[in-house]
């Protein structure tokens, strides 16, 4: 384990900062995550692919867009163009985001296992997918993505050891820690339209 570690590259390391601090902005609702997002994607995106988990390098070319909407909507997505407050979605909702995500996750893994050298295809896809929907409602700001993501980096953790991508995985189990004061903070915000509007 610290022969890994000591060969973790510079860039896997600047990524890893990169995304803590958008994860940690996010918590606190600053548009400012996604600057911090675009920037460890990007790095992200030739990190992945240099190890063949091609679903996860295209993932990252998602976040770089996404990155680019979430700042805007965050800052002119509510009423009369004011800061995004935070929302649930109804179990209906939710029902069909799993569905698209079980549903892609098994179309692109049989489609990576038997046409690509992927690694991990279904679980890459899985993840990746997962990760796709979640994206788009922390840009929404979904109350219930923090559930989300708390499946999603248990799975990458798995993911990430098994391609030696230690820091990486490290990164996604912090995530897991700080996913639950996500859920924590944003439910307060929740209850207290108004709250994030003070927020750059």
């Amino acid at each position: 384990m610290t022969a890994a570690w000591a060969q973790t590259s510079a860039w896997e390391l600047l990524a890893v900062a990169l995304a803590l601090a958008y994860l940690l902005l996010a918590v606190r609702q600053s548009r400012w995550c996604w600057a911090a997002a675009l920037a460890s994607t990007a790095i992200f995106s030739v990190l992945f692919w240099n190890v063949q988990l091609l679903m996860q390098s295209a993932l990252n070319v998602y976040y770089m867009a996404m990155a680019v909407y979430g700042w805007w909507h965050w800052q002119h997505g509510g009423q009369a163009d004011t800061p995004l407050p935070v929302r649930r979605w109804p179990l209906r909702a939710h029902a069909r985001a799993i569905a698209v995500i079980v549903l892609a996750a098994l179309l692109t893994g049989a489609v990576l296992a038997n046409h690509s050298e992927a690694a991990r295809p279904y679980l890459d896809a899985l993840i990746t997918w997962g990760a796709v929907v979640t994206t788009f409602m922390v840009a929404r700001k979904v109350l219930e993505n923090w559930a989300y993501w708390m499946v999603i980096n248990s799975l990458a953790v798995v993911l990430f050891l098994d391609r030696g991508m230690q820091a990486t995985a490290a990164l996604h189990a912090a995530y897991l820690v700080i996913s639950v004061f996500g859920w924590q903070r944003w439910r307060r915000d929740e209850r207290a339209p108004g709250a994030a509007s003070a927020r750059g």
